[in-house]
């Protein structure tokens, strides 16, 4: 780092011994940085290939309205995405709210009354507990008489073959495994892990559905899960593959028969694909495509860096700072509810839209503890973009992701360990 640039650190808000430690850390990740430059070199080629192969041209872009039909641009976004994941078919909308909307929607599009629902990999991430009726509420799988089953990990984060063989039964229709922790310090699962437990499931009952919760995995690795034989893998647009250009939106790419199925979910019997306007949004989410795969290079390289950084502060970090990456999320267990909230107030005052303001734990609809989040993002809850969140309970967690560029995401958690530091939490 030039004097020049060191300077304007200085200026920003980052201490001295902090930016030290910095230029340390980044001098031992040169190395491992351009094993991460050569995935994302792949996955641009695989996204640049799956646009030319499909003809993507600006007629694309154009606007429809009211009921969307023969949406042009719709329809190749979709057949991208379908191209990109390997997958028969794609439902690509912005008419999908969010990540737990699309996970809703597949899961509700191909369970029926009778059948049961079956997690491998542990408790689901909060916010589907709802969804599933695990905490009871209003228009849950529950209420609809579709039973629900989780078989959790061993104690060294392993599959438990023998609970999931003796789990799945008659009434087992549908396997959904979450690649990413959620609220958990479990291991991110791997393409190949996800690939050798479908295997695992199809062997002991061919037919079931296999579903993949892929948040936060997109273009991390050369692989997605449908490459290994997942039925369905699942995703949200304001997350890795819509490239922080994305305003909303959610994804479902899978077989024929299970995306046929959410459509009818999504928008009603009888209509299914066939409807659902984009507004104008369809440039923004091709252009968001196209940027995913740079966007996640630097938001695994900032989930890298902040590994690096808080283990030697004294952290336990999850992941740690030498563990291969599947994702794009670093967890960081700092100790106490005072070191939570410092650090997600140092995130948000590293952001371009409301650096000013200081966030606070809230009950966040979905979650069942108070819940703080850092996120000054240019959209709503994007966390593609900086941001940082964790819910106010034992072990005292944050949960910190994204960033549209390194720097930035760099920029972040040096000014986050500057807060710490500044609120004698830290000490160098």
């Amino acid at each position: 780092m030039n004097e020049t640039t060191r300077q304007m650190y200085i200026k920003m808000g980052i201490d001295e011994k902090i930016l030290n430690l910095s230029d340390t850390i980044l001098d031992r990740l040169k190395e491992r940085f351009e094993k991460i430059d050569e995935i994302t070199q792949y996955n641009q080629l695989k996204v640049l290939g799956a646009m030319q192969d499909n003809k993507v041209s600006d007629v694309h872009f154009l606007a429809t309205t009211g009921y969307g039909y023969n949406d042009l641009g719709r329809d190749t976004l979709e057949e991208v995405y379908a191209a990109i994941f390997h997958t028969q078919a794609a439902l690509v909308r912005p008419q999908i709210m969010c990540g737990t909307h699309a996970l809703n929607i597949a899961l509700s599009g191909n369970l029926r009354p009778g059948d049961e629902l079956l997690s491998p990999v542990g408790k689901p991430y909060d916010s589907l507990e709802e969804v599933i009726g695990i905490r009871p509420s209003r228009g849950s799988l529950a209420e609809y008489g579709v039973t629900y089953r989780q078989v959790d990990l061993l104690d060294d984060g392993s599959f438990d073959y023998d609970g999931i063989k003796e789990a799945i039964n008659e009434r087992t229709k549908l396997i959904t495994i979450q690649r990413s922790k959620g609220y958990a310090t479990r291991p991110t699962l791997s393409v190949n892990q996800i690939g050798e437990l479908i295997s695992f499931c199809k062997s002991v009952k061919p037919d079931v559905i296999c579903m993949v919760d892929n948040c936060y995995g997109e273009f991390v690795e050369t692989i997605e899960p449908c490459d290994v034989g997942a039925d369905m893998c699942v995703g949200s647009l304001i997350k890795n593959p819509g490239g922080g250009l994305a305003p909303v939106g959610g994804y479902i790419a899978g077989t024929t028969e299970c995306i046929e199925n959410c459509a009818a979910r999504l928008s009603c019997p009888g209509l299914g694909a066939e409807v659902g306007a984009t507004l104008g949004l369809n440039q923004q989410f091709f252009q968001g495509l196209f940027m995913a795969p740079q966007i996640v290079n630097g938001a695994l390289k900032g989930a890298i860096f902040a590994a690096n950084l808080y283990e030697e502060l004294g952290y336990s970090c999850f992941p740690d700072k030498d563990v291969t990456r599947h994702d794009i999320i670093q967890a960081i267990t700092l100790g106490s509810s005072d070191a939570v909230i410092s650090f997600c107030k140092g995130i948000q005052a590293a952001a371009p839209v409301d650096s000013h303001v200081a966030p606070e734990p809230w009950a966040m609809p979905g979650y069942n503890s108070d819940v703080i989040m850092a996120a000054g993002a240019f959209i709503q809850g994007s966390s593609i973009e900086l941001s940082a969140d964790a819910p106010i309970c034992e072990p005292y967690t944050v949960y910190f992701q994204g960033g549209l560029t390194f720097n930035h995401s760099h920029f972040g958690i040096l000014k986050s360990a500057t807060n710490l530091l500044n609120d004698g939490i830290i000490s160098l």
